[in-house]
């Protein structure tokens, strides 16, 4: 555990003793706080530095927008926590050469956008102003954290003609154990903080189905799904990646890696390749809907 991870460990475990909503409500704000800032890498700044730039405003912040293209035929990158749209530069020229648009963005709390903080609502307003800006995205590939808040937004009118996630999170609440297990908290103050979650998040969700997870979507979100997953993820386990495509059956095709771990595999040529034939044609390129195929070079 790190100084400061130990340092906040102690403190809300030291709230959760005390009466009120106090102890709850701080671990709800650090849950949704990056601890780290992702600044743009050096390989990643002549592509940058040809988008298109633009801001939109969610509640008091602004989310930096980024786009290469004339804007028609768009697909969106979304990035995952303490992450940043750049870190998707790989798919990019790929897609252009396809004739695609591409559309990224930074969200609240991460690269060039203001404010310290993001929730999942943030992602989801992020992405629908994109989708009011853009229309329908031929395809939508997400990353880690950001397959959640993608499929919130699909969930509530985003479009999307393919789908694809990679080292992606399917259900809220592993992001919640995450937390909790990481800075060692009390079992009463996990339960304090899902009651804000719930609260401030999902209020109008039933009881079976809060917090959000992907598998909701099955029957809402058609389109074809590529799962891409390394083995070897300690960020994202990929069960998480097999339980997001096995909910969508034959919908769905799970690609999984090998010793790419959770953010390497963004750059890996074979996946970088992957993704783009699927963007393409829409198909699984595999012997069977659904089923898991050999590892990525």
């Amino acid at each position: 555990m790190q100084p400061t991870e130990a340092l906040a460990s102690i403190t809300l475990n030291g709230l959760s003793y005390a009466p009120g909503r106090l102890a709850g409500a701080s671990a709800f704000a650090l849950f949704h706080m990056p601890l780290a800032r992702s600044r743009m890498r050096t390989a990643e700044r002549a592509l940058a530095a040809r988008a298109r730039t633009g801001r939109i405003r969610v509640g008091d912040k602004h989310a930096v927008t980024y786009r290469w293209g004339d804007g028609t035929r768009p697909v969106l990158l979304v990035h995952g926590w303490q992450s940043r749209g750049s870190r998707l530069s790989d798919f990019v020229p790929g897609l252009l050469d396809e004739g695609y648009s591409v559309v990224t963005f930074d969200a609240p709390g991460h690269g060039d956008a203001t404010g310290r903080s993001t929730t999942i609502l943030e992602y989801r307003d992020v992405i629908t102003a994109l989708h009011d800006e853009y229309g329908t995205f031929e395809a939508l590939v997400a990353h880690s954290l950001g397959a959640l808040g993608s499929f919130f937004a699909l969930r509530h009118g985003v479009k999307a003609e393919r789908v694809v996630t990679i080292s992606g999170v399917c259900d809220f609440s592993y992001l919640v154990d995450e937390f909790c297990s990481g800075l060692r908290l009390r079992s009463r103050l996990k339960d304090r903080l899902y009651e804000r979650i719930g609260a401030e998040l999902f209020p109008d969700a039933p009881a079976d189905r809060m917090p959000f997870s992907v598998t909701h979507t099955v029957g809402e979100v058609r389109a074809p799904l590529l799962v891409v997953h390394d083995e070897d993820d300690t960020r994202i386990g990929v069960a998480q990646g097999r339980r997001l495509a096995g909910a969508f059956g034959a919908q769905a095709r799970l690609v999984t890696t090998t010793g790419l771990g959770h953010r390497r595999i963004l750059g890996d040529p074979g996946v970088v390749r992957t993704v783009r034939e699927f963007v393409a044609d829409g198909s699984s390129r595999s012997d069977a809907p659904g089923r898991e195929t050999a590892p990525v070079d």
